[in-house]
C-alpha cells in the first residue's frame, strides 16, 4: 500500500529534528510493524493548496497512491499586508480543496483531511521572519471548517486537529515542535492504520 501525503510545512516536519514531524513517526511506525505500507512524504515548505494542485496528479501518479492525505491549508489563511487582503478568498479556497479531491479520486477512493493547526497569535501578528504575513486563529478555523464540512458533504474522513495543541506544542507560533507533531501523529495514527486494515493489509 503506497500511502501520499500532501502538505506544507507542518507534513514536511520542519522544526522537528528529534524525530522529523508526525509523517515521519508514521513512517516508521509502519516500518517497525513490518507491513508492506510505503509512506511518502510529499509536503513542501510555504506551499498553498493552490501550489499543490500544480504537482498533485504527477506525483501522486508516480508513486501508484492507494491513500491520500492531505494535511494542507494554513498558509492560504495567510493576510498579506502588502496588498491589504487575504492571500485567497474562501470561494477559491474551496474550489481548490474540490479540485484536490477530484484530482486524487483518479487515483484512489482512499482520500483523509488532516484539519489545521492553530497558531499563537502572540507571535504570528505578523511571523518574525516576513512581517508581511499574519496568521489568525480566527482565519485558520474558518478554512478548517470549510475542509470539514467539505468531507462531512463527500463521505471523505477528517481528521481535527484544532483541539490538540496549544502555544507550548509550537517552536515560533505557527509550527509544531517535537512535543507537538508527537501529538498529531499520536491522533492520526489509528485513523491511518483503520484505513488500512480495511485495505486488508
Amino acid at each position: 500500500m503506497n500511502i501520499c501525503i500532501f502538505g506544507d510545512s507542518i507534513a514536511w516536519g520542519v522544526y522537528d529534528p528529534q524525530n522529523g514531524g508526525w509523517v515521519n513517526h508514521l513512517r516508521n511506525y509502519f516500518e517497525a510493524q513490518d507491513k508492506d505500507i510505503d509512506v511518502y512524504n510529499l509536503g513542501i515548505f510555504g506551499d498553498s493548496t493552490t501550489d499543490l494542485l500544480d504537482r498533485i496528479e504527477i506525483e501522486a501518479k508516480s508513486r501508484k497512491a492507494n491513500l491520500i492525505i492531505f494535511a494542507i491549508g494554513v498558509n492560504d489563511a495567510q493576510f498579506i499586508h502588502s496588498t491589504n487582503s487575504n492571500r485567497i478568498s474562501d470561494d477559491d479556497f474551496k474550489n481548490n480543496i474540490e479540485k484536490l479531491f477530484e484530482i486524487a479520486k483518479r487515483f484512489t477512493r482512499k482520500i483523509i483531511f488532516i484539519g489545521l493547526t492553530p497558531v499563537d497569535e502572540s507571535k504570528t501578528k505578523p511571523i518574525p521572519w516576513n512581517t508581511d504575513k499574519t496568521y489568525t486563529n480566527e482565519r485558520i478555523e474558518k478554512f478548517d471548517q470549510i475542509i470539514e464540512n467539505f468531507c462531512a458533504k463527500n463521505n471523505s474522513k477528517f481528521i481535527s486537529i484544532n483541539d490538540l495543541l496549544n502555544s507550548d506544542d509550537l517552536i515560533d507560533g505557527l509550527h509544531p515542535n517535537t512535543q507537538g507533531h508527537i501529538k498529531m501523529f499520536e491522533r492520526i495514527k489509528p485513523e491511518i492504520e483503520f484505513t488500512a486494515k480495511e485495505q486488508n493489509l
